[in-house]
């Protein structure tokens, strides 16, 4: 019994501490570009950082939150067969409320990339395209990340990965819900686009 639930838990923590760790806020801090909890919207993801101007800490910001998030599903699943699910979770929970800033972290966007990818490629791809696309479009950081997501379990169902339906539809509910600040900016015509001024 002890067996049974040791190893998914260990997946789990193990992905909560991968995913807990504030990259842009320690990225930040490393070249002197003040804490970012101060800076702009206050969040610690890349596109806050590239408020700072450091345009290329803003990429390794980016590219360290995707690969938490992947590090943590493929880890999991050596520890135990749900162990890719629930280390997943657990890393992007660790974004979003991480222990070490009173659980006041990241949106959770560029996390849920890399875990989508690590979980299922394809549905990692179109989640990517949407990201770009809307952004590329829109300007609005903010959209492309909730329509990322939002395309994120719809994907799952049509690749026929119903077994990721789940996780990623919880997953899209907390993300939304850590933009709700931005979607009531948007419904005022107040969020700000990328490359403006807070």
């Amino acid at each position: 019994m002890f067996d049974l639930w040791l190893a998914p838990s260990a997946a789990l923590l193990l992905g909560y501490l991968l995913g807990s760790i504030p990259f842009g806020l320690l990225l930040a801090k490393a070249v002197g570009a003040g804490d970012l909890r101060k800076i702009g919207s206050g969040n610690i993801g890349a596109t806050n950082v590239l408020r700072t101007g450091r345009k290329g800490i803003a990429a390794a910001t980016l590219i360290l939150d995707v690969a938490k998030g992947a590090v943590a599903v493929l880890v999991g699943g050596m520890l135990a067969r749900e162990g890719a699910l629930l280390a997943g979770a657990g890393a992007f929970f660790g974004h979003c409320y991480p222990v070490w800033l009173r659980f006041n972290g990241g949106k959770g966007v560029a996390t849920y990339l890399g875990i989508a990818l690590a979980l299922h490629w394809p549905c990692g791809l179109v989640y990517a395209g949407v990201w770009l696309a809307a952004f590329a479009t829109l300007r609005y950081s903010s959209v492309g990340g909730m329509l990322a997501a939002i395309s994120a379990p719809v994907s799952a169902a049509a690749f026929g990965r119903f077994d990721l339906v789940p996780l990623f539809l919880g997953l899209t509910i907390v993300l939304l819900w850590k933009h709700r600040g931005n979607i009531m900016r948007l419904l005022t015509g107040t969020e700000p686009r990328v490359g403006n001024s807070h």
